[in-house]
């Protein structure tokens, strides 16, 4: 079977965009794990563009979240951009737009 979810990376980059496209979904949440965690080692900083995502369950925002904590453990910084407004609403209801680093451009660092 076909994974919904397609990964585009953009590298070598710093920081290393990944935009992702189709669905975050059980079944297809290795494809991102397998690809970010190879990233982290060797990366500051890892962006994942969510513009073509067009849908995630739980299993997509529990993988995001171990993605969060493993990159976080290896000193990288793990940040979404652009949301649509379903997923958006997700991380609110879930109470994890806070946790994550969003910005609205790749190329803009985070405050603080």
């Amino acid at each position: 079977m076909t994974s919904p979810l397609k990964l585009t990376v953009e590298q070598p980059a710093n920081p290393v965009v990944i935009r992702c496209s189709g669905k975050l979904v059980a079944g297809s949440t290795d494809v991102l794990w397998t690809e970010v965690s190879r990233q982290i080692p060797d990366t500051a900083r890892i962006v994942l563009d969510l513009t073509d995502l067009a849908y995630m369950d739980s299993r997509g925002l529990g993988m995001l979240i171990r993605l969060f904590v493993s990159a976080k453990s290896a000193g990288c910084d793990l940040e979404l951009i652009n949301l649509s407004p379903r997923i958006r609403e997700l991380f609110g209801v879930t109470n994890l737009l806070s946790v994550f680093a969003m910005c609205g451009d790749p190329g803009v660092m985070p405050r603080g």
